[in-house]
């Protein structure tokens, strides 16, 4: 590994540390990636991609030393729980318009059975079976 990049781990190390004693220098202080980087003075990509070991290693310490949820699993699991419910809505909405399809389609066979022109077995070409009239 590189000087530059050693460096830049040992400040990743120094940061985490500082933000979960509560003494930030650089950074608002809240336990979030962006607060990391910026505490640390590294680009927050770098951070997310070369040193993702050191994000996770930040966000199961944020866990385990502060007993709280990172503020990123908090949004995502909300997120999750909103996207539940409105799948969960649509999947009852789809029902009940399955439901009124057929209502309807048996509805509309009632009412051209009862409406439409009587056609009689002579006249009716050799492929069309007429329904038998409707008993009242």
């Amino acid at each position: 590994m590189n000087q530059q990049r050693q460096d830049e781990r040992t400040r990743i190390h120094e940061a985490m540390d500082r933000l979960l004693d509560g003494h930030p220098t650089r950074s608002n202080g809240s336990l979030t990636i962006v607060a990391l980087a910026e505490e640390a003075a590294v680009h927050r990509m770098a951070l997310m991609k070369r040193h993702a070991d050191l994000k996770n290693e930040f966000y199961e310490r944020v866990r385990t030393e502060t007993n709280q949820t990172p503020e990123s699993e908090t949004r995502l699991r909300e997120t999750v729980a909103k996207l539940k419910k409105t799948l969960a809505n649509k999947e009852t909405e789809l029902r009940e318009l399955r439901q009124q399809v057929t209502l309807l389609t048996l509805a509309s066979a009632v009412l051209t059975q009862k409406n439409g022109p009587e056609i009689e077995p002579s006249s009716a070409p050799g492929n069309i079976v007429p329904f038998p009239p409707a008993i009242p």
